[in-house]
């Protein structure tokens, strides 16, 4: 279910590529650019942190799936999805975080 969320997601987000921007939200940030589009992530990560400190679990459900959703905007424009993420979560599981983070810090 999770999987098919996303993937569908991630298919709205390629077609508004090519919408035009006066139709749809989306269409609209890409037609804005990288800097509209890292101006809401940013905006959307403020907005977690304030909901978890104001502690309403609510709240920061909304956000926080107001940031993924941004960031899935902001992955799509790179070319990128939902998947390359889950990918590399994949990639990532068993392992100590100490040592994944010193296997980045050598590439």
């Amino acid at each position: 279910m999770t999987a098919d969320i996303l993937q569908r997601l991630t298919e709205t987000l390629e077609a508004r590529k090519q919408a035009a921007p006066d139709t749809s939200y989306v269409a609209k940030l890409f037609c804005k650019g990288e800097d509209a589009i890292l101006k809401k992530v940013g905006e959307e990560a403020t907005e977690v942190v304030l909901a978890s400190k104001s502690g309403d679990k609510t709240h920061l459900v909304y956000e926080t799936a107001d940031l993924w959703f941004h960031t899935m905007v902001l992955l799509a424009h790179h070319g990128l999805s939902s998947q390359d993420v889950l990918n590399e979560l994949a990639r990532r599981e068993g392992l100590s975080g100490i040592v994944e983070k010193n296997s980045r810090a050598k590439e």
